[in-house]
């Protein structure tokens, strides 16, 4: 239990009395990720108690399937949002990218923590320490549990092959440097570095090689929509940057209607006001694809909001303390995108890619 109490502390939104029980996942990587939120918690409220509470998902459970073919939308959530569910757990931490764009009724996304790196790493065989991909012998195998991934290095890389690689991050890299079997393999940059295994990291992916997933190095906590003492209380932890490009890209993401079972990827910047959203989608093999750019500012001052919007979410995400019509435009934003690439014909890329992941 992680014990807060100091004698300056205040009471942290009347939560003083309680002890406040967080759910996580039990993988290594959700640990660390759970201490940082709790010790960022701790800092901001001094005076609170909290309890680590581990559980196990479907997607922990599931090793031997590639993610795409469960056809389970919440694979490494669901648990912990019947726990949230029950009052057992008062709030989850999530990566990001593994909560679906549609949150069950009676959940939000309560704080989006500022970003890590979000770009995907190359990590490779200790044979083939210091190489880039480009430098790998032709045939070599990569290996991704991402069907994002391999479709996007399969257009830039067409010279190497490409596999399905499942486990926590300790599984994967066991996988990788103890057998024969991959040359490399691709993991978040996010992840790597939080379990402080920055030094694996042989090669950064840049977006022109590889667009990220929606999401990816943001963490997210998800409480009870209507327990307003603790959405209250972690809201502190919002950081306005990350919020409203995830906005952009949760947006995208829904008006698509895509998920892990197709390839849809994308890149945010936020400079000068103006949020840049490129978004993608792709064949299964990357033949096909469609790939757009757009932007909106969102400069607009934070008023007092108060009254009919108080509750307003954007995308399963509420941040009162960001301006409601700043959020508002990352939201359009990739409603928009979306759109476009739908005029362009995406519903048809993603269609087959859908059908032909389902018949592998």
């Amino acid at each position: 239990m992680e014990n807060c109490t100091s004698r300056n502390s205040q009471d942290g939104n009347g939560l003083k009395d309680r002890i406040i029980r967080v759910g996580t996942r039990k993988s290594q990587l959700a640990r660390i990720q759970t201490d940082s939120v709790v010790e960022m918690l701790c800092k901001q409220y001094p005076g609170l108690h909290f309890e680590i509470v581990a559980m196990s998902t479907t997607g922990d459970k599931i090793l031997d399937t590639a993610l795409s073919k469960i056809g389970e939308k919440s694979l490494f959530t669901k648990e912990l949002e019947n726990a949230l569910e029950r009052n057992e757990v008062d709030l989850v931490v999530h990566s990001l990218k593994d909560l679906p764009t549609s949150l069950p009724p009676g959940f939000t996304i309560g704080a989006i923590c500022k970003r890590e790196n979000p770009h995907d790493a190359v990590v490779f065989h200790p044979k083939s320490c210091g190489k880039t991909l480009n430098a790998l012998p032709d045939k070599s195998v990569i290996g991704t549990s991402s069907l994002r991934r391999a479709a996007q290095l399969k257009r830039s890389f067409p010279q190497l092959e490409f596999r399905d690689i499942r486990g926590n991050l300790n599984t994967r890299l066991k996988k990788l440097d103890e057998k024969e079997d991959f040359s490399a393999i691709i993991l978040a940059a996010a992840g790597l570095r939080r379990m402080g295994w920055e030094n694996r990291i042989g090669q950064i992916l840049n977006p022109e090689d590889c667009l990220y997933a929606v999401g990816q190095g943001a963490l997210a906590i998800e409480v009870r929509a209507k327990d307003q003492e603790i959405l209250d209380m972690v809201s502190a932890l919002h950081d306005g940057e990350t919020v409203l490009c995830c906005i952009a890209e949760r947006a995208f993401m829904k008006h698509l209607e895509g998920g892990c079972s197709v390839p849809v990827a994308v890149s945010t910047l936020l400079k000068d006001s103006q949020l840049y959203l490129t978004g993608a989608v792709y064949s299964l093999d990357g033949s096909d694809s469609l790939r757009e750019t757009m932007q909106t500012s969102v400069n607009y001052p934070q008023q007092n909001e108060d009254g009919p919007n108080d509750d307003v979410q954007h995308v399963g995400i509420t941040a009162k303390n960001i301006p409601h019509r700043a959020q508002e435009a990352a939201e359009k934003l990739g409603t928009e995108l979306a759109s476009l690439l739908l005029s362009k014909g995406a519903k048809h890329i993603l269609n087959v890619a859908r059908q032909l992941n389902d018949a592998r």
